[in-house]
């Protein structure tokens, strides 16, 4: 099955938003690719709603974090219209001692060139 030129230009964003995460630039890589109005779930919790409100919350985590080990994509990205899906593994410890390592599938709707809704599927 071939892709269309808008999933492979999906497809390269999706590629772009991964390189900038896996050399840690969380709140560039969501300034540069969220919607105003982008919709984040992580797993089955509420919508964190907004790119402002969204990139604060962030924030709020990254000031917590002691030492980043990688965001590794280990499967993707792939697109099928306008949703891109990656597999990828995020480590780093927090101020509290804790080591954390997500292993998550990433579902990604893009409109216009940004991501309007994002969900994480962990492990």
């Amino acid at each position: 099955m071939e892709t269309t030129v808008q999933e492979q230009e999906l497809l390269t964003k999706a590629n772009e938003v991964v390189e900038l995460l896996a050399e840690g630039k969380f709140i560039e890589a969501m300034e540069n690719y969220l919607a105003d109005d982008v919709q984040l779930f992580e797993g089955n919790n509420p919508a964190k709603i907004g790119k402002a409100f969204t990139i604060a919350e962030e924030q709020k985590l990254l000031d917590t974090v002691t030492a980043f080990h990688g965001y590794t994509v280990t499967s993707g990205p792939a697109v099928k219209g306008d949703t891109t899906f990656y597999e990828a593994v995020m480590e780093f410890d927090t101020n509290d001692g804790t080591q954390h390592r997500f292993e998550q599938v990433v579902r990604t709707q893009w409109k216009d060139g940004k991501i309007v809704n994002e969900r994480y599927y962990h492990a």
